[in-house]
Parts: C-alpha cells; structure tokens; sequence
C-alpha cells in the first residue's frame, strides 16, 4: 500500500481544477490501452510530493473504486470528484519518434462535455489555485469563488486561443502564473520571439508567465527578470503525454511548500518542474508518477543544478 509523502506542515493546499480521464497511447516504445491520465491528475501526482491537494473534476461510471483508492492513497482529497453517469474523458494518440509530434486517434468528451465546476464549501479557502485546460469561462468562473488565493496558476491552449480569445483574456486578468507551451505563446501574442511574446503576455495580466519548450526546457519571464533551464536529459522517453501537467504539479506544488516572499522559489520551482515532466515521461500514463518518492524526486533535482552548472573560468 502506497503512503502519502511526508511534507511541510506549512504548505499550502493546493486545489486544482481540471479532467480526469482515460488515455490509449502508442509510442516507438510500445502501447498502452485505458490507462488513467487527464490534466488533474498527472498535476495532483506531482503536486503531491510538496503540499497538500485537492482535485476538481468529473468522472463517469468507468472510473472505479480502484480508481479512486489509488489516488486516495496518495494523500490526494477527492471529495471535490463529481460522478455522473457514462463514461470518462477518453483520449486515444499515437507519437512519432520525435515525441514532439503526435496524432491524435480519438478525442471522447463524454462526461466532461458538461462539466461545470463545483467546489465543496471547505475548498473555498484554499489558500493556491491552479486551472487546468478547460474552458476558460469555466476557469475564470473558479478564480472568482476564491477570491483570496494567495496564488492562482492557469494553462490554456491553442483551441481556446483560436475559438475563446476574448474569454482567454478575461481568464489571464486572473492569472499570477500562466504556464503555457513555446506555439501557444505564439498563438496568444502574435510574437515569434518568445521574450517579446511573454512580455506581451503577462501585460495581459499574469505577472509570471513559463513558456514550456518541451526536452528543450522551459524559461520564465517575472518582473524580477528571465531565466532559462533546459530539459533533463532523459534517454528513454516512453510516454511524453501527461509531462507538461506533471511539469505544473512540481512548479506549483513547490511554490505552496514555499514561503511567500522567497525571492528564488520561483526559479527553484522551474527545475522542480522539469524534474516531475522527466519522470512523467519515464513509463505510461501515471505509472511512475505512482510510485515515486520524494527521495527521488531530490536525487533528480541536486543532478539537475549539477549538470547545469558552470565552473570558474581559470
């Protein structure tokens, strides 16, 4: 039986809003048929290592109660899980070599097509909130409901981009933190330079804005400056699906676990969330996410300053 991890009495609870659901993966390094997956998830899994979680979301009859004693065991609180009768988000894809370029076989909304948030009264005091890629009326909707979030963190992507752009603004003037991906941040600013892109970005709102930039690595763009990491050199990549989600559990989770005020967290935040996407990636679906700890979570880290580091000229 899985134990939570042991964290700070001081962090602070996470809630995250977003999908449950199922996934059928192919990659070179084999298949996958209805392994567990969505946005929540992958999120709360990581999340978890640093602070407390709580989820948001709705699941259909598929999801079982092995399911949810899976998540449960890992200290993640599920009394915000809506159930409604069909079947869960389902998502079927295929990537090629490059695990940049994927194709997707089979998008099933199902229960999520309906999906309206709803927050158990206890989850209005969460003190972080972070919005998983759902639509952005709904996101903006929640950031409302807990107007004293110390920090509130969001995704989108480019179908909203493209179809909501209007209701994307009104959700980033919510925004402390939007995390989004190197042709997302394109598509929201018109930019082709990323710096100018996410300077345009955070005028829309957010005062931070990741571009993620897949094994490339991701750079931060703050008031305070920019700074820039690169992926960890993962070899074996069998399933990149649930990476950048896993990426924004380790930022966000360690940003709670922090002080408010720390001048490098956010920094330190941008190398723990490459760590959690690395590890993600390492078997299908949430697998290795299950049955990480904490311990290697550090490993990676202190791996990750050290293969960044530069020695003194001589």
């Amino acid at each position: 039986m899985a134990t939570p991890p042991q964290i700070s009495p001081a962090a602070a609870t996470v809630l995250a809003v977003g999908s449950v659901a199922f996934d059928s993966i192919t990659t070179p390094r084999g298949r996958a048929e209805r392994v567990l997956g969505g946005a929540a998830t992958y999120f709360a899994l990581a999340a978890r290592h640093f602070a407390p979680v709580r989820i948001v979301a709705v699941v259909g009859d598929d999801f079982l109660p092995a399911h949810e004693q899976l998540l449960a065991s890992r200290g993640i609180c599920l009394r915000g899980l809506q159930r409604r009768s069909g079947k869960c988000f389902f998502w079927a894809g295929e990537y090629e070599a490059n695990p940049n370029l994927r194709r997707t076989l089979a998008t099933e909304l199902n229960v999520f097509a309906d999906f309206q948030p709803e927050l158990p009264q206890e989850y209005l005091s969460s003190p972080v909130l972070f919005l998983g890629n759902i639509a952005p009326e709904l996101q903006t909707s929640v950031c409302r409901a807990l107007p004293a979030a110390r920090l509130v963190g969001g995704d989108t992507m480019n179908y909203w981009i493209q179809s909501q752009p209007e209701a994307v603004r009104a959700f980033l003037r919510h925004l402390d933190l939007l995390m989004i991906n190197d042709s997302e941040a394109v598509e929201l600013s018109g930019e082709w330079n990323l710096a100018l892109a996410a300077r345009k970005i955070r005028a829309m709102g957010p005062k931070q804005v990741i571009i993620k930039r897949g094994e490339h690595g991701a750079s931060l763009y703050a008031p305070e400056g920019c700074c820039s990491i690169s992926g960890y050199p993962l070899e074996d990549v069998r399933d990149p699906t649930g990476a950048g989600d896993s990426f924004a559990g380790g930022v966000i989770g360690y940003l709670a676990s922090q002080p408010q005020g720390d001048p490098g967290a956010l920094r330190r935040a941008l190398v723990y969330g490459s760590v959690m996407g690395s590890f993600a990636c390492e078997r299908f679906g949430v697998e290795r996410l299950l049955d990480l700890t904490r311990e290697e979570v550090d490993t990676r880290y202190r791996e990750f300053l050290e293969l960044s580091r530069i020695p003194d000229a001589v």
